[in-house]
């Protein structure tokens, strides 16, 4: 019963953070912010697997002493699914910081509806050459 509410309270405050980002991702203008926003959901994700993957009283999928018994033992799937998660994130992560390096040192900007306005004025000078 405790074990039900704890994981109903965790299920929760992942959809609380997956809200946020999302939040973030759609109404900010600022391509750092949209980053977190990003990252926020990405990180409720991971807290929302992890949370399911959890079984009370279950031990890691190590065998030892010799027993094989599958009671015994959690689910691996989750913690995988997890880290793959993680590492995935901090490379998408990686990326878009440095695309968003780039289109500073372009733009002396990070609002998108600025950056767009001068990439359709640059694109306007380019078309009456």
């Amino acid at each position: 019963m405790l074990q039900t509410l704890w994981n109903s309270r965790v299920n929760c405050i992942a959809v609380i953070l997956f809200a946020v980002g999302f939040a973030t991702l759609l109404l900010h203008r600022n391509l750092f912010k949209k980053i977190l926003g990003l990252n926020i959901m990405d990180t409720a994700s991971c807290l929302l697997l992890t949370s399911m993957g959890y079984i009370e009283g279950r031990t890691a999928p190590i065998i030892v002493d010799g027993v094989t018994d599958v009671e015994r033992y959690g689910n691996p799937l989750p913690a995988g699914l997890v880290l793959t998660g993680i590492v995935v994130s901090v490379s998408v992560t990686a990326v878009m910081l440095a695309l968003t390096v780039k289109l500073y040192e372009r733009y002396h900007t990070l609002d998108l509806d600025e950056i767009y306005m001068i990439a359709r004025q640059e694109e306007g000078k380019e078309g009456e050459k």
